[in-house]
C-alpha cells in the first residue's frame, strides 16, 4: 500500500494562494520596499505555516511599520520570542490584511497611526526536509503625528512592552529589514 503524503498538496495549495496574495499588493500598493527571506523549520511548523500560507497567503499574517516624523520606530517586546518586533498577527475571519495589521497595533500597543500604505513586501520561504513552500509578509506603514505613550493590552498576553526607538536594539526581530525599510523611506 502506498502512502501519499498530504504534504505536497498542501504546500501546492499554499503557493497559489501566496501566489494571489502577492499579485493582491503588487497591485493595490506602490513604492514598497520588497525583501525575502528563508527559514529551514521542523515538520509540525512547516505543516502550522503551509496551512497558515494555504488559508490567508502569509505564515505570520500582517504588521505595522509604526514611525514618528523623527524617523523614530515604535517596537513592542514579545515575551515568546524575546525579542523586540513590530506589531501584528494573524487576520480574523472577514478581515482584511490591514484591517488585521490596525487591530494588532491598537492590541499590542495602544497608539493611534495613519496607514500611508505598504511599507514592506516579505517574501517568506519555509523549508522542511523535501518539502518547500513561500508565502508573504505585508508589512503596513503607519505614521504617528502626536507624541503618544504606547500602553499594550494584548489579549493573547505575548506582548508586554511597547517603546519608541530612534537606535533599534540588536535583538529586534528582522532588524535589517527595518534598518533597511527606514532608509528607503527616508532618503
Amino acid at each position: 500500500m502506498t502512502t501519499i503524503d498530504d504534504l505536497w498538496y498542501l504546500t501546492t495549495q499554499a503557493e497559489q494562494r501566496a501566489e494571489q496574495v502577492h499579485h493582491q499588493l503588487t497591485d493595490d500598493y506602490e513604492e514598497f520596499l520588497d525583501r525575502s527571506h528563508a527559514r529551514r523549520v521542523s515538520r509540525p511548523r512547516f505543516r502550522t505555516l503551509a496551512e497558515r500560507i494555504a488559508e490567508f497567503g502569509a505564515p505570520y499574517g500582517a504588521h505595522s511599520v509604526v514611525y514618528r516624523p523623527s524617523g523614530e520606530l515604535l517596537l513592542v517586546w514579545h515575551s515568546g520570542v524575546e525579542k523586540w518586533v513590530v506589531p501584528g498577527g494573524e487576520p480574523d475571519p472577514g478581515e482584511s490584511f490591514r484591517e488585521a495589521a490596525e487591530r494588532e497595533l491598537a492590541e499590542e500597543a495602544g497608539v493611534e497611526a495613519s496607514y500611508r500604505g505598504l511599507a514592506m513586501n516579505v517574501r517568506v520561504e519555509v523549508r522542511c526536509d523535501d518539502y518547500s513552500t513561500w508565502g508573504v509578509l505585508p508589512l503596513f506603514e503607519a505614521r504617528v503625528e502626536h507624541p503618544t505613550t504606547p500602553d499594550p493590552d494584548d489579549p493573547d498576553g505575548e506582548i508586554t512592552d511597547a517603546e519608541w526607538f530612534d537606535d533599534l536594539p540588536e535583538n529586534t526581530r528582522d532588524r535589517e529589514d527595518l534598518l533597511a525599510w527606514r532608509e528607503f523611506a527616508f532618503d
